[in-house]
Formats: C-alpha cells, sequence, structure tokens
C-alpha cells in the first residue's frame, strides 16, 4: 500500500511538472533546460515528503526536500549555498501564499483525525508540496539565470512570480 501511495503522489505531481514542462525546456539554455529537469526530479519527493503520517513532520520533511533541492541547484549555478539563507528565503515565499502555507498546516494537523484527517491530508498535502517545489524552483532558476546569488536574493520581489508559479503548478 505504500508504494502504491507514493506512486500516485509521484504520478500527481508527475503530472503538476507535466502541464509545461515541454514549454519550458524549448529553447533553454543548456544549464537551464539541467535545472528545470532536475525540479521536476525533486517534485515527486515533495509530493512524498507530504505523505509523512506524522503531523507537522511532513511539513519538515517537505522543507528538507526543498533546501536538498536548492543546495543542487545552487551548485548547478556555481552559487555559495547557505542553509539558513535558503531556510529564511523558503519561509518567506511560502508566506506570501498565506492561504496555500495556512491550508498545508491544517491538512497536516488534520493528519491525527483517524481516517478522515488522513484522507484529506493524503489527497491535498502532496500536491501542495508539490507546487511549492515547483514555484520556488522557477524563482531560482530565474533567479541564478540574471547572474543572482543567495546574497542578493530579495524574496519581496519575487513574491508575486512565485504565487503565480505556485497557482500554475496547482492547475
Amino acid at each position: 500500500m505504500v508504494a502504491h501511495t507514493e506512486t500516485r503522489a509521484a504520478d500527481h505531481a508527475g503530472a503538476a511538472a507535466g502541464a509545461d514542462a515541454g514549454v519550458e525546456s524549448h529553447g533553454a539554455s543548456g544549464r537551464e533546460a539541467e535545472a528545470l529537469a532536475l525540479m521536476r526530479s525533486y517534485m515527486p519527493w515533495a509530493a512524498g515528503a507530504g505523505l509523512v503520517p506524522v503531523p507537522l513532520l511532513d511539513m519538515a520533511a517537505i522543507a528538507g526536500v526543498q533546501l536538498k533541492f536548492l543546495a543542487r541547484l545552487s551548485a548547478l549555478y556555481q552559487v555559495p549555498f547557505s542553509e539558513n539563507q535558503a531556510k529564511s528565503i523558503i519561509a518567506a515565499l511560502l508566506g506570501s501564499v498565506v492561504p496555500a502555507s495556512l491550508a498545508t498546516t491544517v491538512f497536516s494537523l488534520l493528519k491525527g483525525i483517524p481516517l478522515l484527517g488522513f484522507a484529506a491530508s493524503f489527497l491535498t498535502l502532496p500536491a501542495l508540496g508539490a507546487a511549492s517545489t515547483y514555484a520556488l524552483g522557477k524563482v531560482f532558476i530565474q533567479h541564478f539565470e540574471s547572474g543572482g546569488t543567495f546574497l542578493n536574493f530579495d524574496p519581496q520581489k519575487v513574491r508575486s512570480y512565485y504565487q503565480e508559479q505556485f497557482e500554475q503548478a496547482k492547475k
């Protein structure tokens, strides 16, 4: 059952990534195409992390996947990685989609309610984990492609783009 559950989450996350995957890679530079492929490879992991059965530990697992993704992405772009800065940036960007991040917390806490709560979070949290990873990836790929680093990243300037990408990935 666990393998089936992980497959469903990966399929759902893959659908979110595949919605515009062909468009994204077409015309992208070699490094950008590699970054987009890396982003798509981390989306199922974030979705799978949303299946952790312990409330709030699932959210920590999603954040861990996203930190690992940003570390790999920064290595690809040869940008020095700072875990503390990355954590702050992730928190700031997730805060920009307050209804979604609030929903993520609620669905995580619902896991504590037998059957109904777990079913609701099982259907929602993996998709939200994948969508937030997609949006994070799109924001950082754009930032790194323009020569940015963690030191000059301004979450305020990219909030609307992050929200736009988050909504696109949810569809």
